[in-house]
């Protein structure tokens, strides 16, 4: 069974291309948990991540930007000393502001999922690409999105950030042709 390169390298990998990477998400609270866990990526490993997600989500109470909005200094102060997450401050306080301007966009738009994907007409791109090293870090969508997103408030939302989640909640279909789930995120 063929798939994309980069999942090769241990089972968690395996289990995020094979279930989750490159299909069409919908739902703002995962959206949201996407966003913040593409920014927070950042320089790291997308395996670092996946390893610290199930932490993240109690840290950050399953992604409810409700209840992050209402942070105060002392949880993000917390938050630095648990060696579940990654301790990095900007990037949690970022979480923090992407949760303010998330619901100002749901208020605006009705939800994050209408907001994200009139980037692409709301409908996945669908690329063809034969191997790994074809597929753009950034694309025109992926800076549009950036600069936008920019305007309203978040924060790690550059285009390369803005591409890889867009890959992630299949806004764009990346896998490989030969890839297994191509056809099936297709």
């Amino acid at each position: 069974m063929k798939r994309c390169e980069w999942a090769n390298s241990d089972q968690l990998m395996r289990n995020y291309h094979d279930e989750e990477w490159g299909v069409p998400v919908h739902d703002d609270r995962r959206l949201f948990e996407y966003l913040i866990l593409e920014g927070t990526q950042a320089g790291l490993s997308w395996s670092t991540i996946l390893k610290k997600r199930e932490e993240y989500r109690i840290a950050f109470y399953n992604f409810d930007a409700a209840k992050i909005l209402r942070y105060v200094p002392g949880n993000i102060y917390n938050l630095m000393s648990n060696p579940g997450i990654i301790r990095n401050r900007m990037k949690i306080k970022a979480a923090v502001t992407n949760a303010e301007a998330f619901l100002e966009v749901q208020r605006q738009f009705g939800s994050f999922d209408a907001y994200i994907w009139h980037f692409v007409g709301g409908n996945p791109i669908i690329n063809a690409w034969k191997k790994l090293a074809d597929i753009p870090v950034f694309t025109q969508e992926s800076e549009a999105m950036s600069r936008d997103m920019k305007k309203r408030g978040f924060s790690f939302v550059g285009s390369t950030i803005c591409y890889a989640f867009m890959q992630a909640v299949g806004m764009v279909n990346d896998h490989i042709v030969e890839c297994f789930r191509y056809k099936t995120c297709k």
